[in-house]
């Protein structure tokens, strides 16, 4: 499993046998069952989560209880709570898998010892990273700027494998409404196809 890995790391950077062996020996497989948490609040995140395969959802639980999702990961997609991994201190949101999931994890220390060894680890986390920055800024843009339906629209176009396999009240907490409101938007857009 670690040639998935593998591969997906040299999109961005070319490595020799020896990198790849390097890299492929820091990186843990490991099965999450459905409604399985892989982050919680107060614990601090010692883990960096590659979806081999599977989906994960990752929110926070407002003072009135209400969950609001942050982000999802789906096949080929990174997910922790960064915030706490990156400074190792405790999290504050949770991580859930929504279907059964395979993960390739890589543990802080073990990260920054690659980083350290090897530019072209650190090249690699560091374009990671600059890609979820822009993805969370389009996303606030998108929150400011469009409406609950241009957003929904506009996230179906460009992520519909998400679409398909998260639940629809996850989707719309990330979408920044109501599961009613994105019912009536999923029915209002089913009667123009008709």
């Amino acid at each position: 499993m670690t040639e998935k890995i593998i591969e997906y790391i040299e999109q961005f950077v070319k490595l020799t046998d020896e990198e790849k062996k390097q890299v492929g020996s820091c990186f843990k497989e490991v099965k999450i069952k459905k409604r399985q948490f892989i982050v919680q609040p107060n614990f601090t995140t010692k883990h960096r989560n590659y979806v081999y395969k599977g989906a994960f959802r990752a929110y926070v639980v407002g003072d009135e209880g209400q969950d609001h999702t942050i982000n999802f990961a789906i096949d080929d997609w990174w997910i922790t709570d960064y915030n706490s991994y990156i400074f190792q201190q405790p999290a504050t949101m949770f991580v859930v898998a929504l279907e059964d999931s395979i993960i390739l994890q890589i543990d802080y220390e073990a990260e920054q010892e690659l980083k350290r060894q090897n530019h072209k680890f650190e090249t690699f986390f560091r374009i990671i990273a600059e890609r979820g920055l822009a993805f969370q800024q389009r996303r606030i843009i998108s929150n400011l700027i469009h409406t609950a339906e241009e957003r929904y629209e506009n996230y179906v176009l460009k992520y519909p494998q998400i679409v398909q396999r998260v639940p629809q009240y996850a989707l719309a907490s990330f979408l920044g409404m109501t599961t009613e409101f994105l019912s009536r938007i999923r029915n209002k857009r089913v009667a123009k196809k008709s």
